[in-house]
């Protein structure tokens, strides 16, 4: 089993930066992606950003040029970091990582969450 706990959401101005982190614990070495998704007030939980264990990684178009996804596989961490915060950035943001058990399942855990708040 795997683990996830977020920090470093809050309250920022607009054009203001926010860094998030996640922990992972448990099972880690089977951990292959790791991801942020984020859900607003009345809309879906979408993807942000992922990265698998490569340096390769994935942005969710809106958010191209203002974010940074990052990982440290030593501390089983994985980092989101936006610039230029908007309002419509404003959601609960959810770790997510894509992982497999002793059986070869493949399998995915999520955190609680931490709200990012923009305000204009």
């Amino acid at each position: 089993q795997v683990q996830l706990v977020e920090s470093g959401g809050g309250l920022v101005q607009a054009g203001g930066t926010l860094r998030l982190s996640c922990a992972a614990s448990g099972s880690t070495s089977s951990i292959s992606v790791m991801g942020w998704y984020r859900q607003a007030p009345g809309k879906r939980r979408e993807l942000v950003a992922d990265m698998p264990s490569g340096n390769s990684a994935y942005y969710e178009e809106s958010v191209k040029g203002r974010c940074t996804i990052s990982r440290d596989n030593a501390k089983n961490m994985v980092y989101l970091q936006m610039t230029s915060l908007k309002p419509e950035d404003t959601a609960v943001y959810y770790c997510h990582v894509r992982y497999y058990s002793e059986f070869a399942e493949r399998l995915d855990a999520w955190g609680q969450g931490t709200q990012v708040t923009v305000s204009s």
